[in-house]
């Protein structure tokens, strides 16, 4: 949704990772993001200001920049005896030598045989269809409940949105968010199908949200917030 403009990539030597520095129509303030995925740093910045000025106030963010890639999470992959949440449940992935190449899941273990060398695919193929499954028939319960039609429902990896609502009615979601515990799959639901009736994120649309989420709408943010680096570093290599 947004309509800034991304300039080219700079090198300072005060910062410990490239930036990129984003013009954007509606930015009030400078704002710095770390983008782990891309290991670059983003600012972004008003229409009218000085480009030196935003350079010298993010090498001022030094501090804080590395305190972020303290946190970063290492790459998780998707291999035999890896084990990795599964709708918010430690779920074991096993390689059986000479199984069948359909993946099965059962408690605690996600298994499948086939190719070794193709194991991490089928099973990130797996979590994908599972997480359009899930994620379909949420949206689908919420938007009945809020009396709006959603037009598509799909399944992406976006390096930094859970889910993002398009004014024609299209929801799309991070494939990941079939890690995450139910409730806080449901809030990112909740959320994006609340922005079928308010494109904002003012009183009416938090109380609608509030509404279709039945729960504690701001505990869930703060628990994706929380876990949500750690959920974005699976199937990584």
């Amino acid at each position: 949704m947004s309509t800034g403009r991304s300039d080219a990539i700079h090198h300072d030597s005060r910062l410990p990772l490239p930036i990129a520095i984003r013009t954007h129509p509606r930015a009030r303030r400078l704002k710095l993001r770390l983008d782990e995925q891309r290991a670059l740093l983003l600012l972004t910045c008003p229409p009218r200001g000085s480009r030196k000025a935003a350079l010298d106030w993010a090498a001022s963010q030094r501090p804080w920049v590395e305190a972020r890639l303290a946190e970063t999470v290492p790459a998780l992959p998707l291999a035999d005896g890896r084990t990795i949440p599964v709708e918010g449940r430690e779920t074991l992935l096993r390689w059986v030598a000479g199984g069948p190449r359909l993946v099965t899941h059962h408690g605690d273990l996600l298994s499948c045989g086939g190719p070794a060398e193709t194991f991490s695919r089928r099973i990130e193929s797996w979590l994908r269809a599972r997480a359009r499954d899930l994620l379909s028939a949420d949206t689908a319960e919420m938007a009945r409940k809020a009396g709006v039609a959603v037009r598509r429902v799909s399944i992406g990896d976006a390096g930094t949105r859970w889910g993002s609502c398009s004014a024609s009615g299209n929801i799309r979601y991070n494939w990941r968010l079939v890690l995450a515990p139910g409730e806080v799959r449901r809030w990112v639901v909740a959320h994006e199908v609340a922005h079928r009736i308010h494109m904002n994120h003012g009183p009416a649309f938090k109380a609608l949200e509030a509404e279709l989420f039945e729960g504690d709408a701001e505990a869930a943010r703060l628990s994706l917030r929380r876990i949500g680096p750690g959920l974005k570093r699976v199937g990584r290599v």
